[in-house]
C-alpha cells in the first residue's frame, strides 16, 4: 500500500511540475527539486518548441481573417466606387444596380409585378439552356434589398435574386523566366473559358461578348488561355462576361455564356471567377450539367474564413484550389462546399500579349490546368464520368484540402 501511495505522489509531483514549470522557467526560477534550474530549461525549451509548431497555425488563422475582412471591405468599396451601376443586395453583395431577376416567370408574375411598379427590362430564353428568365427594374427610389424583399412576398415560391456581379481571383505580376512544362500527358481536347477577353491564343475557335464593350482583352483570361495551351489544350472557347462594363461579371451575363458554350458543344468549361449563390446560375449550371458539360470553378483567394464561392459550390461543378511549387494549398485559397482536385496555383507563368512572360498566383490558374485534364479525356471516352475516373487516377496525394489530389502537377508553364 506504502509504494502505491508513494507512486501516486510521484506522478502527482510529475504533473504539478510540468504545470509550473513554464512559469517559474519564464520567470528565471529552479524547479523544486531542481537547484541548478537544469529542469526547468528542458521544460522552457519544450514549451518553446510548442509555441514554434503553434506559430504557423495561428498564421493561417490571422491570414484567414485578414482575407476575409479584405473581401468585405473590397467589396464594400468596389460597390461605392461603382454606385452608378452597383449596389448591394439583400445579402451585401454586390449586383447590378436597380434589377431583378426572376426565373422562370408566368405571365401572371409579370402583370403582377408589373402592377406594383416593376418594368420589364429583358424577358426570354437562354439559349441553348431552354432557362426562361426576366430581367426587371426596381421601382424609382427603392433600394434593391427592399425590393428583393418586397417581390418575394408578392411571388412566393418564386426564384427572385439581384444580378450579382462575380470576380476573378488572381494575381499576375512581374515578367520571370521560364518554369517546367507540362510532360508526358495526354494532350487535346476543348475547353471553354468563361472570364474575360482572350488574345494572342493560336488555339481559339471562338469567341464571344456577354458585355458591353466585350469582347476586350483582359490580362487574367489570355494567362489561362496560355496555360491551357501549354497544358496540351487543342481548342478553346472564349466568352468575355466583363467587356467594359463595371457591372461585368453578373450573374446573368454567366448564365448566358454557358447556354452559349452549350450551343457549340464545348465538353468542358472552367470558370475562374468567384461570387454568392444565385438562383439563377444554378439553374443554368444544372441545365449545363444535365445535357452533359463539365463545369470546372475555382474556390477564390479569400481564404478559408470568407463565405463558401460560388459556382465552384454548385452541386457537380469541379471545385479546384491551387497549389505552390512545394505542393502546398495557398495559404489564400477560398472554399466550396466541397473539393475535388488541386492544381498548380503558384510559383508559375504565363505568356500575356503586350506584358510578356507574368509570374502567376491564385486558384484561378489552378481550375483551368485541372479543365485541361478532363477535357484530354473527354468526349474521347464518350462521357463525364469516364473521364473523370481516369482523371482520378492521375491525381496525386490527395488529402482534406486537395481533394481527390493533385493535377497537372508539371503545368506550371503557359505556352
Amino acid at each position: 500500500m506504502m509504494t502505491r501511495n508513494l507512486k501516486r505522489c510521484a506522478l502527482v509531483s510529475a504533473v504539478l511540475l510540468l504545470i509550473a514549470g513554464p512559469a517559474r522557467a519564464q520567470l528565471g526560477l529552479p524547479l523544486p527539486g531542481d537547484p541548478l534550474g537544469t529542469l526547468g530549461q528542458v521544460t522552457q525549451d519544450l514549451g518553446d518548441r510548442a509555441r514554434d509548431a503553434l506559430d504557423p497555425v495561428r498564421d493561417v488563422v490571422r491570414s484567414a481573417r485578414s482575407l476575409a475582412r479584405e473581401r468585405v471591405q473590397r467589396l464594400t468599396r468596389f460597390a461605392r466606387n461603382n454606385s452608378d451601376t452597383v449596389e448591394l443586395d439583400d445579402t451585401g453583395a454586390p449586383a447590378r444596380r436597380g434589377e431583378v431577376l426572376l426565373v422562370d416567370p408566368g405571365d401572371r408574375d409579370i402583370a403582377l409585378v408589373g402592377s406594383e411598379g416593376y418594368g420589364v427590362i429583358e424577358q426570354g430564353t437562354i439559349e441553348g439552356l431552354d432557362l426562361a428568365y426576366a430581367r426587371l427594374s426596381v421601382p424609382e427610389g427603392r433600394a434593391l434589398d427592399k425590393a428583393i424583399r418586397s417581390l418575394r412576398k408578392l411571388l412566393p415560391g418564386r426564384e427572385i435574386t439581384a444580378d450579382q456581379i462575380h470576380f476573378p481571383s488572381n494575381s499576375a505580376s512581374s515578367v520571370v523566366g521560364s518554369s517546367a512544362a507540362g510532360a508526358g500527358l495526354p494532350r487535346g481536347g476543348t475547353v471553354g473559358v468563361i472570364d474575360g477577353g482572350i488574345a494572342g491564343s493560336d488555339r481559339l475557335a471562338g469567341q464571344r461578348g456577354f458585355a458591353e464593350g466585350a469582347p476586350r482583352a483582359s490580362e487574367h483570361a489570355s494567362a489561362i488561355a496560355s496555360l491551357l495551351a501549354g497544358a496540351g489544350t487543342a481548342r478553346l472557347y472564349g466568352a468575355d462576361v466583363y467587356g467594359a462594363d463595371p457591372a461585368g461579371g453578373n450573374a446573368l451575363a454567366i448564365a448566358k455564356a454557358i447556354g452559349w458554350m452549350r450551343q457549340n458543344a464545348v465538353p468542358v468549361v472552367s470558370i475562374s471567377l468567384v461570387g454568392p449563390k444565385n438562383a439563377l446560375l444554378a439553374r443554368a449550371i444544372a441545365a449545363a450539367r444535365a445535357h452533359g458539360m463539365v463545369v470546372v470553378a475555382a474556390v477564390g483567394n479569400d481564404g478559408a474564413a470568407a463565405p463558401p464561392a460560388y459556382p465552384a459550390s454548385y452541386p457537380g461543378v469541379i471545385a479546384v484550389t491551387g497549389v505552390d511549387g512545394k505542393g502546398r494549398v495557398l495559404i489564400e485559397a477560398g472554399k466550396a462546399l466541397h473539393l475535388d482536385y488541386a492544381a498548380p496555383g503558384a510559383d508559375m507563368s504565363a505568356l500575356v500579349p503586350g506584358k510578356g512572360r507574368m509570374a502567376l498566383r491564385g486558384t484561378s490558374f489552378a481550375a483551368p490546368l485541372a479543365a485541361a485534364r478532363i477535357a484530354a479525356r473527354y468526349p474521347r471516352l464518350g462521357s463525364s464520368v469516364s473521364a473523370l475516373k481516369i482523371v482520378d487516377s492521375e491525381a496525386v496525394d490527395g488529402s482534406i484540402r486537395t481533394g481527390r489530389g493533385v493535377l497537372c502537377g508539371t503545368c506550371r508553364k503557359g505556352a
